[in-house]
């Protein structure tokens, strides 16, 4: 469900990365040369960070966020990714951070097949130059 108020929150929003070496903090549009650096040392141009916490963005209880988000990473793992830890980190207080899986090397394509399975109305991804982009999720039947 893409309306302007999700997609100000969605924007709103840092997208912080844990990895090795260190944290990098994300914002929609704006480029990170520390990702881009880190992406060029990985040998890998795509990626993309996936919640399955508070799918169609309807706040659910942490136990339930938490049993959620481990799914989706035994789901990442299972398909042979790599997922490193990530958290969604609003501008407005009154929304709780989401943990998130950040996974190098995977398509647009998969990481929507993904995002759509758990139930998120977006997820952000982005190429070699560490800009993020949001993209909606398209939910309609194939």
């Amino acid at each position: 469900m893409r309306t302007e108020a999700l997609e100000a929150a969605y924007r709103a929003t840092t997208y912080r990365v844990f990895l090795p070496g260190g944290s990098v903090d994300l914002r929609i549009g704006q480029a990170s040369p520390e990702l881009a650096v880190w992406l060029a040392g990985q040998g890998t141009t795509t990626w993309a960070l996936i919640t399955a916490c508070n799918p169609e963005s309807r706040r659910l209880d942490e136990r339930e966020n938490a049993a959620r988000q481990s799914r989706l990473e035994v789901s990442l793992l299972e398909a042979g990714h790599e997922p490193y830890a990530g958290e969604n980190l609003p501008d407005d207080h009154g929304w709780p951070a989401e943990e998130s899986c950040f996974v190098a090397g995977v398509s647009v394509q998969y990481s929507m097949e993904i995002a759509a399975r758990f139930g998120q109305n977006a997820l952000v991804c982005g190429g070699a130059d560490g800009v993020p982009q949001l993209l909606w999720v398209d939910k309609s039947p194939t």
